[in-house]
């Protein structure tokens, strides 16, 4: 067994930038009205799956913000249960996945999860989905996220937010 990855220096936050070390654990809930927008590809077909201002980030230390959805500003139509087996969180609860059909017809498995019943303290996130940069364009104001280091996680990483993040090899015990 590996000896427990230390604590990385903080990345120095800028003006205008959170630094992911200042996120408490457990989680925050924190309600934006920020414009997200989650697009396919043009190797998918193109065009938009989901755009919203009322967004939920929740925060975590350690990990760049992970966007949820309402339900009803995404195209409900492109969206089908998936076979992919839940997982459960240890703050939000069990997570349901959700395949996504592009307009080419590809479908891009598990890129999109929920909480249907949440546990206490993400009721706010109840139904709303979360989806995966990396395999969606999801731009946060216009700016396209890159999609945090590893499988395990979907933070999205845009320039108002500074790391070192989790993910990447190594980094699992921080």
């Amino acid at each position: 067994m590996s000896p427990r990855a230390s604590r990385p220096a903080p990345e120095p936050a800028g003006p205008g930038q959170e630094s992911v070390w200042d996120y408490p654990r457990p989680p925050a809930v924190d309600p934006s009205s920020r414009r997200v927008v989650v697009a396919f590809s043009d190797d998918d077909g193109g065009g938009e799956l989901a755009a919203t201002s009322s967004a939920v980030r929740v925060l975590e230390t350690s990990h760049p913000p992970t966007w949820y959805l309402p339900r009803s500003d995404v195209d409900a139509a492109r969206l089908r249960p998936s076979a992919a087996a839940q997982t459960t969180c240890e703050f939000k609860g069990r997570a349901t996945y959700w395949d996504v059909v592009t307009p080419a017809g590809d479908v891009l498995e598990a890129a999109a999860w929920s909480y249907e019943t949440p546990s206490r303290g993400f009721e706010a996130v109840a139904g709303m989905l979360s989806l995966r940069p990396g395999r969606l364009v999801c731009s946060v104001d216009g700016e396209v996220a890159r999609p945090q280091e590893g499988s395990f996680y979907a933070g999205w990483i845009t320039d108002d937010v500074v790391g070192p993040f989790k993910g990447a090899p190594g980094t699992w015990g921080w």
